[in-house]
């Protein structure tokens, strides 16, 4: 067995542009001034709530929940509108088909909603490549590790057997908890320095040369 656990945006697909709208007009929603568009992307990849305490501190619990609310229903707005763009990243589908022709297994554990996975994973035609989809819905925000447990669980895999690969430290951090090999990749959210720093063994510049190092 060889599992590779996928985080899904800013690994898989680029889906910055509909986050940060999505989280502009929920700030808007309570009269708040959004952050600056580096400091959203920076939270992508924690849980809605835990990404709302991030962006706002001194928010309590009740008002945390309250915008992650609204966030899903800017975003679903959005999506029904017509609005939403979760392209792949070039590489990307070729990179997964050349992992399973070589025999592994494949998963993904991310901060999106089971909704808004599937239908991502459905509209780029790579829903059928994975065997395990773990979800903010029913797992503890990342850098938690029950999504990866639950992967290993679902597949049949020990962490030995395992890689999850992120663009995140959250991801990084998770793999370290779940005793499961870190492997990053410097086209998402999170600096290259800092995937390293938080424990990522490898840092893949592009989908070939994370294809080419998980095949070696």
């Amino acid at each position: 067995m060889k599992l590779a656990v996928f985080d899904c945006d800013g690994t898989l697909i680029d889906g910055q542009a509909a986050i940060c709208e999505a989280m502009e007009a929920t700030f808007a929603a309570f009269d708040l001034a959004a952050p600056a568009r580096p400091v959203i992307r920076r939270a992508v990849g924690l849980s809605l709530p835990q990404a709302m305490r991030a962006l706002l501190p001194e928010s309590d619990e009740a008002q945390q929940h309250a915008m992650a609310d609204t966030y899903k229903q800017a975003f679903r707005q959005a999506r029904t509108e017509g609005r939403v763009s979760q392209p792949l990243f070039e590489g990307v589908r070729e990179m997964l088909e050349d992992l399973v022709g070589a025999g592994w297994t494949l998963a993904v554990a991310t901060g999106m909603s089971d909704r808004g996975l599937a239908h991502c994973l459905a509209n780029n035609g790579i829903a059928e490549l994975f065997v395990s989809l773990q979800t903010a819905d029913r797992h503890p925000s990342k850098p938690h590790p029950a999504m990866l447990e639950q992967a290993l669980f679902e597949a049949g895999a020990q962490a030995s057997e395992a890689v999850m690969i992120g663009d995140t430290v959250y991801d990084m951090t998770m793999a370290k908890a779940a005793y499961v090999r870190a492997v990053g990749v410097d086209w998402g959210y999170h600096h290259p320095e800092e995937l390293r720093a938080a424990g990522a063994e490898f840092v893949a510049e592009t989908p070939a040369q994370l294809t080419a190092r998980l095949l070696a």
